[in-house]
C-alpha cells in the first residue's frame, strides 16, 4: 500500500537537495563544489526512494544508485533510460565527503547538475 504523506516527504528531501546543489554551485562564492556534488546524490537516492515506495515497495536502508535505479527498473523497465546517470551520480555520494577522492571543476558540476535534474524530472513524471 502506497503511503502517499510519505512519498510526498522524500520528493520534498529530494527538491530540498537538488536546490541545495544548484545554491552551492550558482550563489555561493566561493562556490561549493564537493558539498553541490554531494546534494546531487542525496536528491537522486531520496527520488528513487519516493519512486519505490510509489511502487509499494519497502525501503532498504541502501545509498547506492545503481542497485535502487535497478529495483526501479524490475517494476518498470523504462528506468534503463536513467541507468547510466545513476552510475555518473552514483560515486558522489562517498568520494565527495572526503579531499582528494574526486577532482571537480565548474564543468563537471554543471554535468553533475544537470544530470540530477534529468534523474528527477523523470522520477518525478513517474510518480505523478
Amino acid at each position: 500500500m502506497q503511503d502517499n504523506k510519505l512519498i510526498r516527504e522524500w520528493i520534498k528531501f529530494a527538491s530540498d537537495d537538488l536546490f541545495v546543489a544548484k545554491h552551492l554551485f550558482y550563489e555561493v562564492n566561493p562556490k561549493q563544489l564537493y558539498i553541490s556534488c554531494y546534494h546531487c546524490q542525496q536528491c537522486a537516492e531520496k527520488i528513487l526512494k519516493a519512486v519505490l515506495l510509489s511502487f509499494g515497495l519497502e525501503l532498504l536502508k541502501i545509498h547506492d544508485l545503481n542497485k535502487l535505479c535497478n529495483l526501479c527498473t524490475e517494476k518498470d523497465n523504462s528506468f534503463e533510460e536513467i541507468q547510466e546517470l545513476c552510475a555518473f551520480i552514483n560515486p558522489y555520494g562517498i568520494d565527495a565527503k572526503y579531499p582528494n577522492e574526486l577532482e571537480l571543476y565548474d564543468e563537471i558540476v554543471m554535468v553533475v547538475l544537470n544530470r540530477t535534474q534529468s534523474i528527477y524530472d523523470f522520477c518525478k513524471a513517474k510518480i505523478n
